[in-house]
């Protein structure tokens, strides 16, 4: 038995159709899908780098943030106990100031108490001797 000679040709056509579309049509196809899974690779990648970028952006902002927001509360607390410890010096002067005024007006109102008593007494003793001189002056017979 001998194959017809139409069923070689048709076997031959076949074979020269496969190659043809694996060369022509299968290859470029393939070739094209793995570049478009480079592409969505890369595109994955890229996009995972830019994310990672943006975390580690965000995280050192907020760190950067975290970190003035402290020296700014570190700042106010300084300007809080600077003026906490201005506060404390003028009301221990002002203090000291009454106390001197205190002391001063305090002396000043005893002198004028001693003043005063030692005119009251003076002034007794001016006023008894009147009264002395008028009751005994009143008392005495009069000789004329």
């Amino acid at each position: 038995m001998i194959p017809d000679l139409s069923v070689l040709w048709v076997i031959a056509f076949v074979l020269l159709l496969s190659v043809l579309l694996d060369r022509l049509l299968l290859r470029p196809l393939t070739r094209v899908m793995r570049e478009r899974e480079g592409a969505i690779r890369s595109a994955r990648e890229l996009a995972e780098s830019s994310r990672a970028k943006a975390q580690n952006a965000s995280d050192e902002f907020d760190a950067k943030t975290r970190a003035a927001r402290g020296d700014v509360y570190r700042q106010m607390e300084e300007k809080r106990r600077a003026a906490l410890e201005r506060r404390a010096t003028i009301v221990a002067e002002t203090r000291r100031e009454i106390e001197l005024s205190m002391r001063g007006a305090n002396e000043r109102v005893r002198a004028q108490v001693d003043a005063a008593r030692s005119q009251i007494d003076r002034d007794a003793d001016n006023l008894a001797a009147t009264i002395v001189e008028r009751v005994l002056a009143g008392k005495l017979p009069k000789t004329s």
